[in-house]
């Protein structure tokens, strides 16, 4: 073994050389990169200083590439902090900002790109910049900001450095699309892509668009086509022995075979995927694994089994909504940060100008300066004070005229208008929403059999029940009567049915107890969605209320949505 290692070592002539043949080696030839890496740690005292720096990024890269996420960010630290070569230190922060974004360090990773931005300008080197600009786009299409996304890709794809391809920005632009929900499988980008980034010159980058292809194919209806792609692809996706790009094959191929009605081949390939999971883990490739185990255990009449995988892939996708607000919250505290510390500066500029007239005053008339000056920030103060108090007693009395008094929640004709509101808004930049309204069953019967009081407790019991399944940015009210309304915000048809199955389901679990007394309730619910009733709040409405009356109609207990051959479909899964 020492002498195979004698005899690597002295193989080595030139290092520098070998350094410069090994970097562009990381996606075009991953084997052959780690073979020359380790080579060039054996000689790393023969490189130069700015080279040992090459070395060392070179060597986080792996490292980010490998998972050791750890050990990538202190070694991309130590390359930003000590670094004498600020393009290395650019291109260090750079992929910093893509590993954030991976171990879901959100604040971080918008902090990094805001200072990465804001430094664009002073980055001379055209393959800095490039890169800076497309770890930038990606940031981006993660805070959900998709338009800047698409506009740092198709900045990139404009900007090409010598020696570069269009392979990374076309590949960037489409993630960016698909990531914004905006790619289909006949989308140009994606052809113009896979046509930049040929197999042969970039097959991580090759198999990751095939993929893609594949996964637009599934969920186009198109099983065959996705399935004839993957078993195309498969051998580059096993060489190039890429973690996400396995899993993504297995669970596009278990998705394919399950709507092709192959139940074995779908649950072996989930399996596989449940298998490469670990605790803790909220990515879309396990959610959408349990998801197909569901469908196979249903469709085969195993309730047990079903039930329990539909309570895992609705637990993971509860938490990916969650990720998706923890991302846009923390963009927007980032952002509301850079414009407190930029309020701050002009703060103390304006401050300093003032100190500044004030020096070339006498004395006498700077104490009575600051004497005037006194008095006003008193009569200030108090005034400000004074507004405060009256603001707070204004809002706390509109807040109240605006909620129910019974739950707590939105009264009717604040619902609708706060509905109206947001559906103007999601109309302008294409967002989704869902319409849900819920009707107690037989709640007359709980009153007229328990009285008043055990019906205004069940109406409390059921608020506190589906607030837990709703997120901030979610609408929720009471309509009147047993019947309430929710407006779930930037929610697909697919999500949007399973949170009102889930609302459902915890309702009809749920017992509630007054004086001894317990009481089963059960409700029906009926589902709008813009995609096909749009922003019209009557029209929307009106299409859930139909919902509602055809779940009503069907013996209660059950979830419709606002077209009937969905709502068979929902019944088959």
């Amino acid at each position: 073994m020492f002498w195979q290692v004698g005899l690597a070592v002295d193989a080595v002539a030139d290092p520098s050389a070998l350094l410069k043949q090994t970097w562009p080696l990381p996606v075009t030839d991953h084997p052959r990169f780690v073979r020359q890496l380790a080579q060039l740690n054996q000689v790393a005292s023969r490189l130069a200083p700015d080279e040992q720096w090459q070395l060392r990024y070179l060597d986080a890269w792996e490292a980010m590439y490998e998972g050791q996420y750890a050990k990538s960010e202190v070694q991309f630290r130590d390359i930003i902090q000590h670094s004498s070569d600020s393009r290395m230190a650019d291109r260090a922060a750079a992929m910093l900002v893509s590993q954030y974004g991976i171990t879901r360090h959100y604040t971080e990773a918008f902090e990094l790109a805001n200072r990465l931005a804001a430094r664009l300008p002073q980055i001379t080197d055209a393959k800095v910049r490039f890169m800076v600009t497309l770890n930038l786009s990606q940031s981006l299409g993660l805070a959900g900001q998709t338009d800047l996304a698409i506009r740092y890709a198709r900045i990139a794809m404009g900007a090409i450095p010598a020696g570069d391809g269009p392979c990374y920005p076309a590949a960037s632009l489409v993630v960016a699309l698909e990531t914004g929900h905006r790619l289909k499988s006949g989308s140009p980008e994606l052809q113009q892509a896979l046509a930049a980034c040929p197999a042969a010159k970039e097959p991580v980058y090759n198999a990751n668009l095939m993929l893609t292809l594949a996964d637009r194919y599934v969920h186009e209806g198109q099983s065959h086509r996705a399935l004839a792609l993957l078993d195309r692809i498969a051998p580059s996706v096993e060489a190039n022995d890429y973690a996400p790009n396995k899993l993504s094959a297995l669970i596009s191929r278990a998705q394919a075979l399950v709507a092709l009605g192959d139940d074995d081949g779908a649950r072996k390939a989930a399996l596989a995927v449940v298998a490469a999971g670990k605790p803790g883990d909220i990515d879309d490739w396990l959610k959408d694994a349990y998801k197909v185990l569901y469908r196979i255990e249903n469709r085969q009449g195993h309730a047990a089994a079903a039930l329990d995988y539909y309570k895992k892939y609705a637990a993971l996708d509860k938490a990916y909504l969650d990720d998706v607000s923890a991302r846009a919250m923390a963009y927007q505290t980032v952002q509301q940060h850079l414009l407190a510390q930029k309020l701050e500066t002009e703060k103390l500029g304006r401050q300093n100008a003032l100190l500044r007239m004030r020096q070339t005053l006498d004395t006498k008339k700077a104490e009575a300066n600051h004497l005037y000056l006194a008095l006003l920030l008193m009569a200030l103060a108090f005034a400000a004070l004074w507004m405060f108090r009256l603001k707070r007693s204004q809002l706390r009395f509109k807040k109240l005229s605006h909620l129910d008094g019974l739950t707590a929640v939105f009264n009717r004709q604040h619902f609708m208008g706060e509905v109206d509101r947001m559906l103007r808004l999601l109309e302008r930049r294409a967002g989704a929403a869902c319409m849900v309204f819920i009707d107690l069953d037989h709640f007359k019967h709980i009153n007229d059999t328990h009285g008043h009081a055990m019906g205004d407790e069940v109406l409390r019991h059921i608020v506190a029940v589906c607030r837990k399944h709703l997120r901030a940015v979610d609408l929720f009210g009471r309509l009147g009567g047993e019947e309430f309304g929710i407006l779930l915000v930037e929610c697909s048809r697919g999500q949007g049915v399973a949170i009102a199955e889930r609302i459902r389901l915890a309702i009809e679990m749920a017992k509630v107890e007054s004086d001894g007394v317990a009481v089963g309730i059960s409700t029906s619910v009926g589902l709008a969605f813009t995609d096909t009733s749009g922003y019209d709040l009557q029209r929307l409405c009106k299409q859930a209320d139909a919902a509602l009356y055809r779940a009503k109609r069907s013996g209660r207990n059950c979830v419709m949505v606002d077209d009937e051959g969905d709502a068979d479909r929902l019944a088959a899964v």
